[in-house]
């Protein structure tokens, strides 16, 4: 690709990243359930809940994710904190997709602990950051972590193991919701702890395909190792906030059907 063709492609995909990264965006897309909360710990485990559930049709999504955090008097956090064994019963009926009542049960498990024990979710994922400098690592920090206190068993397929290849499209959305500075207020950016410039893309079908299409992204697996080609190519776009051209690149395949 020549000079030219890259400084269209990039004038390209800021215009589309300009129009999809907006308020109106909030409304279409998952975020909007974390986007209820204005407490910064209920912020953080909504978002995680609905990140882990977001696979599958949109509309379904955002309903089971509503449906669970409904289901937590007082809010995400209070409840994490002081729910007690027998109020964890509620859950067993809750499906979405492959995820069941018995993961739901053990992530809140998991989750108590990290708020008891770790800082919460932002404490976890930060601390992991400043001690590796490295999301890779980090999100492997904190898998490890997360499972440690209880055999997880078929649960632990529900955060991905970038340790194995995984692309980790929902963790690295989580991230990019949790980290990224957003002047247009979709993203929250509330962990300061982790630099913008680290994030990677969370890649999944729709930004696969519109990223080969348009020549950044030659792997054709929608793997590990695509998301750090495809990342660094959007690094060189821009260097600070790479994953901007997440909402470009979705925008163009899930909307748009490029």
């Amino acid at each position: 690709m020549g000079k030219a063709e890259r400084a269209d492609l990039k004038s390209f995909l800021d215009e589309k990243a300009d129009v999809y990264n907006s308020t109106e965006f909030i409304g279409t897309d998952p975020i909007q359930v974390p986007h209820q909360f204005e407490d910064q710990y209920d912020i953080e485990i909504s978002a995680f809940l609905t990140a882990i559930l977001s696979w599958g049709r949109k509309s379904t999504i955002i309903s089971n994710a509503r449906n669970l955090v409904s289901m937590m008097p007082g809010g995400p956090h209070r409840f994490v904190m002081e729910h007690r064994d027998d109020d964890l019963d509620r859950f067993i009926p809750f499906v979405h997709r492959t995820f069941n009542g018995i993961d739901c049960i053990y992530f809140l498990g998991a989750l108590r602990n990290i708020y008891h024990n770790h800082g919460g979710l932002g404490g976890l994922f930060q601390e992991a950051y400043a001690a590796h400098g490295d999301i890779f690592q980090a999100v492997l920090s904190f898998r490890e972590k997360f499972f440690r206190h209880a055999d997880p068993g078929r649960t632990a397929k529900h955060i991905a193991d970038l340790g194995k290849g995984a692309s980790g499209k929902r963790i690295h959305m989580f991230l990019r919701w949790m980290v990224r500075v957003d002047t247009r207020g979709v993203d929250f950016g509330i962990w300061k702890g982790i630099p913008m410039h680290a994030l990677y893309i969370p890649l999944d079908v729709h930004t696969g395909n519109v990223a080969r299409k348009l020549g950044l992204l030659d792997r054709k697996q929608n793997d590990w190792k695509a998301v750090v080609e495809l990342t660094g190519r959007l690094r060189e776009f821009d260097p600070e906030d790479p994953v901007r051209y997440d909402f470009a690149l979705f925008g163009l395949g899930s909307l748009e059907k490029f």
